[in-house]
């Protein structure tokens, strides 16, 4: 792990908190001297099942996937984080319990963590951050409630397009079995997909 040292870098992090929270420039400048920034490099872990994750995480520069492994080897991804998305275990952090995940980057890149116990005392000090903290995990449980009804609901076809439309800037930069994999399908019915949609257009 690194301490603070490029404030481009961070400014990634400071405009997200400016643009979408109340946060004051003082608040702001409180919660980035509070945390510091770890370079990922690719295929590197952030996070192995059985470790406890313990922190909130920003992700300023790269790609990074969360998933399980099955008992035959096969990967199973929930979760895709870019630049200005945040990741980690939530079951983890709260319980304090072992991961069921890993967590790896498809990228090197450059992520913002804040450990858990200096974190929880920043929301309790700054409530615009509290609140902010808040209506994030509310919008995280509704994206999560929807993809559930999609992957229940929804065909192959329907689940490719919905992901299509939700996140272009995923599709040049993670390899088409994980996304397959994220999905829910295999690789050959999302190359399927994907060749008949070429024929379409």
């Amino acid at each position: 792990m690194i301490r603070i040292k490029s404030i481009a870098v961070i400014e990634v992090f400071k405009t997200y908190l400016k643009t979408k929270s109340q946060l004051s420039e003082s608040d702001i400048d409180t919660i980035v001297a509070a945390g510091h920034i770890k370079k990922v490099r690719k295929r590197q872990y952030l996070l192995q099942e059985g470790d406890v994750w313990k922190y909130n995480c920003f992700v300023l520069k790269g790609c990074l996937r969360t998933y399980s492994v099955d008992e035959k080897g096969n990967e199973h991804i929930i979760h895709f984080a870019l630049e200005n998305w945040w990741a980690g275990d939530r079951a983890s952090y709260e319980s304090g319990g072992t991961s069921l995940y890993n967590i790896d980057a498809l990228e090197d890149s450059e992520v913002f963590l804040i450990a858990k116990p200096v974190f929880e005392k920043l929301c309790k000090e700054i409530p615009a951050l509290n609140d902010f903290v808040n209506a994030l995990l509310h919008r995280s449980f509704i994206a999560v409630q929807n993809r559930i009804h999609t992957n229940i609901s929804s065909s192959a076809e329907e689940k490719y397009k919905r992901f299509v439309e939700q996140y272009p800037q995923m599709l040049t930069r993670i390899p088409q079995g994980m996304i397959a994999s994220y999905l829910g399908i295999t690789k050959e019915t999302l190359s399927r997909i994907r060749n008949q949609t070429s024929k379409d257009r």
